[in-house]
C-alpha cells in the first residue's frame, strides 16, 4: 500500500440491520411500492455481513469494503463496485451481468458458478478528498502476502467481459466461460485456466508465465506480443493444434454421407465409417445425419451443431464434445466414457438404454464422463450409467434420472437434479 492511501476505516461501519433495511427499501423500488429506493452503499463498510440471495442489481457498492461479504446467489447486474474492496468476498453463483467492477480488489474472492458476463474488471483507481495533498488514492487493505491467494473464478460466466489490464496472478479460473474476453496486457502469471473456453479471447501482451492452460479452448484466441514462458499448455484445442488428426486429410462428409447411408438402408448401400482420433471441426455441423454405431473414439467436436443426429450405439469414448449442440440428439446407447462434454448443450437429448434384443438392453455409458456446465434440461437419462461422472453446476431440470447409476458422481451445484429414483 502506498504512503498516500487511505485506510479502510475511512469508511462507515454499518450493522446487519441498517443493511437489512436498505435492501428492503431497494426490494420495494424494484417492485414499484410505495417507500422504495436505490441501495447506496458506497464508502460503507459491509464487511462480514451477509447479502446472500438479495436483488441487488443496479446497486451501487463503489470504494465499499465487502471483505468477507457473503454474496453468494445474489443478483447484482449492472451494479457499480467501483474500487471496492471485495477480498475472501462469496460470489458464489451470483449474477454479475455488466457489472462495474473497475479497480475492485478480488483477493482470494469466491466467485464460483457466477455469471461476469459482459462485467468490467479493467484497472480504475479511487481517490478520496484530503486536506493537505487535495487527493489520497484508496488502496485494498493489505495483509501478509504470503497468506494471499488468487481469485477463485472456477466454472464463472466470464463471457465478453472486460478484463484489460487486470491483475490476476495465480487466479482460477478452471473450467470457466471465457468467450470473447478482453484480458489485453493482463498479468495472469501462474493463474489456471484448465479447461476453461478462451475462445475468440484477447490475450494480446497477456504474460501468462507458468500459467496452467491444459485442455483449454484457444480457438480463435489473438495471441499478438503475449507470454507464455514456462506455461502448460498440454491437450490445449487451438486452430492448428489438437490431440486429433485434421479432417482436411479425409473426405469426411462423403464417409460420414456414406455412413448415413448404411444406416438407412440396413446395410444394403454405402459403409460405416471410422473417426477414431480425427479433429471434425471443420464441419460445422453434422445436424440431423443417422450416425448410428459410429466409431469416433478420441474424436474432437468442439463447437459443432449436431441437433438431432442420431449416434444410438456410438462409440464416443474419450471424444471432445465441448460446447457442442446435441438437442434432440438419439444418444442411446452410446459409449461416452471419459467424454468432454462441459457447456455442451443436451436440452431433450435420448441417453436411455438401447433396446439390442427380445430381453436385452444397452444402457448409454458415462463413466467418468465430464459434464460440468452442461444442459441436460428435459434429457432422458433412464438406465444410464454415470458412475464417477462430474455433473458440477449441470443443469438438469426436468431429466429423467430412473435407474441411472450416479455413483461417486460429483453433483455439486447441479440445478433441477432430482435422484430420487437413481442409484447414488
Amino acid at each position: 500500500m502506498s504512503e498516500n492511501a487511505v485506510p479502510s476505516a475511512a469508511r462507515r461501519r454499518i450493522t446487519q440491520t441498517e443493511l437489512d433495511a436498505i435492501c428492503a427499501r431497494h426490494d420495494r423500488l424494484w417492485q414499484a411500492k410505495p417507500g422504495g429506493a436505490r441501495a447506496v452503499l458506497a464508502w460503507l463498510d459491509l464487511s462480514g455481513l451477509s447479502l446472500k440471495g438479495r436483488n441487488l442489481a443496479d446497486a451501487d457498492f463503489a470504494a465499499a469494503s465487502l471483505i468477507g461479504t457473503d454474496l453468494s446467489g445474489a443478483k447484482l447486474d449492472n451494479a457499480t463496485f467501483f474500487g471496492a474492496d471485495m477480498q475472501d468476498c462469496l460470489l458464489v453463483e451470483a449474477s454479475l451481468r455488466r457489472t462495474d467492477l473497475r479497480g475492485a480488489c478480488l483477493r482470494g474472492a469466491d466467485l464460483t458458478g457466477a455469471d461476469l458476463f459482459e462485467a468490467d474488471l479493467r484497472e480504475g483507481t479511487i481517490a478520496a478528498a484530503d486536506a493537505k495533498l487535495g487527493f489520497k488514492i484508496v488502496e485494498a487493505k493489505s495483509r501478509n502476502e504470503t497468506e494471499a491467494q488468487g481469485a477463485c473464478l472456477a466454472g464463472a460466466n466470464l463471457e465478453r467481459s472486460k478484463l484489460t489490464g487486470i491483475v490476476a496472478v495465480a487466479a482460477d479460473f478452471s473450467d470457466a466461460i471465457m468467450k470473447d474476453c478482453k484480458m489485453v496486457r493482463a498479468n495472469l502469471k501462474q493463474a489456471s485456466f484448465r479447461g476453461a473456453d478462451l475462445s475468440g479471447a484477447d490475450l494480446s501482451g497477456a504474460d501468462l508465465s507458468g500459467a496452467d492452460l491444459r485442455d483449454a479452448v484457444l480457438v480463435g484466441v489473438k495471441s499478438a506480443m503475449w507470454r507464455t514462458d514456462g506455461a502448460n499448455m498440454a491437450g490445449a484445442l487451438t486452430d492448428e493444434r489438437s490431440s486429433g488428426s485434421p479432417v482436411g486429410k479425409m473426405p469426411a462428409a462423403e464417409m460420414l454421407a456414406e455412413h448415413a447411408q448404411w444406416c438407412e438402408t440396413g446395410g444394403l448401400e454405402g459403409r460405416p465409417s471410422v473417426f477414431d482420433g480425427v479433429d471434425l471441426r471443420a464441419l460445422r455441423s453434422i445436424h440431423g445425419y443417422n450416425l448410428t454405431a459410429l466409431s469416433a473414439r478420441g474424436a474432437v467436436f468442439y463447437g459443432l451443431d449436431m441437433e438431432g443426429v442420431q449416434l444410438q450405439g456410438a462409440h464416443l469414448e474419450d471424444a471432445d464434445l465441448r460446447s457442442v449442440n446435441l438437442k434432440g440428439a438419439d444418444l442411446r446407447g452410446a459409449r461416452l466414457t471419459r467424454a468432454r462434454l462441459n457447456g455442451a448443450d443436451l436440452r431433450g437429448a435420448q441417453l436411455g438404454p438401447l433396446m439390442i434384443g427380445a430381453d436385452r438392453l444397452l444402457s448409454a455409458d458415462l463413466t467418468g464422463a465430464c459434464l460440468r456446465g452442461t444442459d441436460l434440461s428435459g434429457a432422458d437419462l433412464n438406465r444410464a450409467v454415470m458412475t464417477g461422472a462430474d455433473l458440477t453446476r449441470a443443469v438438469m431440470f426436468g431429466a429423467c434420472l430412473r435407474q441411472a447409476d450416479l455413483t461417486d458422481a460429483n453433483t455439486s451445484g447441479a440445478r433441477g437434479l432430482e435422484i430420487m429414483d437413481a442409484v447414488a
